[in-house]
């Protein structure tokens, strides 16, 4: 791969999931100091085991759908730089924004982890802010992108439930 490939996709990971993964909850985390060491109960444990959980998926969606936007997609995660071809293949084969389900489970991974209702607020909001988003400014620019091809991808992969089954493209 190139520098200046590699360096584009640097800058939007840097600017995009970065900011939302880990930039904002430190800060989030410095305003509202959590302790989640401290008198914990089994039910606090079983809490942070399932955040945990939730975040290591969340981050197994994340990364596997950003190996697809660069090795098939041939554009970055970033709306000024967009993929150039659809990408419907790997975890896209079960749901249409794996990547914002990615970041969106390590968010609610995170706050379940640090037992931390500041960052629990900030996974929702994300959450919402994603629902308005992606059916609002995402997907029309990816249909008109795309085409008959991403219409018939949104008609048989769902937006944010996966699907039991792989969809197959024809």
């Amino acid at each position: 791969m190139r520098l200046a490939t590699v360096l584009r996709h640097l800058f939007a990971i840097a600017v995009l999931p970065f900011t939302v993964m880990a930039l904002v909850p430190l800060w989030i985390l410095r305003r509202y100091p959590v302790f989640p060491w401290v008198e914990l109960g089994v039910f606090d444990l079983l809490l942070q085991i399932a955040g945990l959980a939730v975040l290591s998926v969340g981050q197994g969606f994340f990364w596997a759908s950003l190996r697809r936007f660069v090795e098939e997609g041939e554009g970055t995660l970033a709306p000024w730089d967009p993929p150039r071809r659809l990408v419907v293949s790997g975890p896209y084969r079960w749901v249409r924004n794996p990547m914002i389900s990615g970041v969106t489970l390590t968010l609610f991974g995170q706050a379940l982890l640090l037992l931390s209702p500041p960052l629990l607020a900030w996974a929702s909001a994300f959450l919402a802010i994603n629902s308005v988003y992606i059916p609002l400014v995402e997907e029309p620019q990816l249909e008109r992108r795309f085409g008959e091809s991403y219409r018939e991808y949104r008609r048989n992969v769902p937006r944010v439930i996966p699907r039991l089954r792989p969809w197959t493209p024809p």
